[in-house]
């Protein structure tokens, strides 16, 4: 893709100011934006929202400072395909291509990288916030709305442009697949590498892992390579998260690499039959992605097909568990164990992560090893499904293990303990400074409450 350039930011900034100004005094201020990779429901409304067209690309890229300046809207894909024919790639690349680099700021992505670069906002140089107050401020580490912004979900503002510091990666990754019968061992594994960024003597650039069943754990640990060689091709036939039981080792453009998981959606895109031979055969091959599959869903939540189907064939009613919780390593196998007994859904990816320092408003204790457990899907539970058991024991759970969960799913508590466990004090402290007239709508009502 081209590079923007500071010009044409500059006019959409522009624009995005013009449109602020249009919208009604005491109205509520959100983004004029169509898609999402939200999954908690929203309030639907008709009111003028910010626009942010022309804030979807990169400005600007250093190859010698080995920095860029990207609009707060361009998504991953983009930015990847800007940065990647210089060999470099932001430190950390969530899994999904249109999680925007703003959004993974102020929300939280992760990926491989997060056991040795920690998550998304922890190699952001410096950021430009366009605050309730309708003004853009440039904040950089240590200031107040710097630190309160990663999981503020836009309660603080939207970034429109983030200086972010980029790694040399060459044009292969070697994958080597381990497989753990026991959870506890899992851990102690994770642990050493995380520590060394080595295992069996190999360096490890990238980790994470998934677990299929009881006593069927992998770890998949990922090495930048400068060979090439036969490559797979998961974007085809073959289903990647599949190919972890079925080989020990795998070779991976960088560009396949980082994309992996999107073409099944992880291994979501099941439920639509994309994982069919037969279909998958007549499945264009640049529709199997997630976003894909996002618009898919959203027809089925629209018109409530699988509810449908389920009552037809004298199913229970499902209950969407999609969630992504974090719980130190020590207690890892303890979660395991209590999922597979109380929601019994899989598979579940693990993702280490070590947070570099403290952030307000998403407590992580620096230098200590955490496994972001992520599951996506469905469980029949019948009439009570409406009001979320499951994601409810899953919340209790995860506070027990001393773990926090992401907000961009449904999310169930109280007032003290939300404030509690995700700062809440600072935040309305730092909104109050540059949110004076309560223009943006706070945490806990984006993340819980319902309107």
């Amino acid at each position: 893709m081209s590079l923007r350039g500071w010009s044409a930011h500059d006019v959409a900034v522009e624009r995005l100011s013009t449109s602020y100004a249009a919208i009604p005094a005491g109205a509520p201020v959100r983004l004029a934006k169509r898609t999402s990779n939200l999954f908690r429901p929203r309030a639907a409304t008709t009111a003028p929202g910010l626009d942010v067209s022309g804030l979807d690309g990169v400005i600007a890229i250093d190859v010698d400072a080995r920095t860029a300046d990207v609009q707060g809207m361009c998504t991953y894909e983009d930015l990847v395909d800007a940065t990647l024919p210089h060999g470099l790639i932001p430190y950390v690349v969530p899994q999904l291509r249109t999680i925007t680099l703003g959004g993974a700021v102020t929300g939280l992505g992760i990926e491989s990288t997060s056991f040795r670069n920690g998550l998304p906002h922890e190699s952001v140089l410096e950021m430009d916030v366009f605050t309730g107050a309708g003004g853009v401020v440039t904040c950089r580490p240590g200031d107040d709305l710097f630190d309160a912004f990663p999981n503020s979900y836009g309660s603080l503002g939207y970034a429109t442009r983030l200086r972010i510091e980029l790694e040399a990666v060459p044009g292969h990754v070697a994958l080597r697949h381990v497989r753990f019968d026991d959870a506890g061992l899992l851990a102690k594994t994770i642990t050493e590498i995380t520590e060394t960024a080595s295992y069996d003597g190999v360096r490890v650039d990238g980790l994470d892992g998934v677990a299929f069943e009881p006593g069927e754990y992998y770890l998949t640990l990922a090495t930048w390579s400068e060979q090439g060689g036969p490559t797979s091709d998961y974007a085809g036939q073959d289903v990647y998260y599949r190919s972890i039981q079925q080989r020990e080792t795998d070779l991976l453009t960088t560009y396949d690499y980082l994309w992996r998981w999107d073409t099944d959606w992880f291994w979501c895109s099941g439920a639509f039959g994309a994982q069919n031979p037969r279909i998958r055969r007549l499945w264009p091959r640049r529709w199997r992605r997630s976003d894909v599959y996002q618009r898919l869903l959203g027809l089925d939540r629209r018109f409530s097909i699988a509810d449908r189907l389920d009552r037809r064939a004298g199913r229970p009613l499902r209950e969407r568990v999609i969630q992504d919780i974090e719980v130190p390593v020590a207690n890892l196998a303890a979660f395991l164990e209590w999922f597979d007994d109380a929601v019994g859904m899989r598979p579940v990816w693990l993702c280490p992560l070590v947070s570099k320092r403290e952030w307000a408003s998403y407590p992580l204790e620096p230098g200590q090893v955490y496994i972001n457990a992520g599951f996506w899907g469905t469980v029949h539970v019948g009439p009570d499904a409406p009001n979320g058991p499951r994601n409810r024991a899953i919340e209790t759970k995860v506070l027990e293990l001393d773990g926090h969960k992401s907000l961009y799913s449904e999310a169930f508590y109280d007032r003290e303990t939300f404030d509690q466990l995700y700062g809440g004090a600072n935040l309305a402290a730092v909104k109050g400074r540059y949110d004076p007239h309560d223009r943006l709508t706070t945490l806990y009502d984006k993340a819980v409450k319902r309107r």
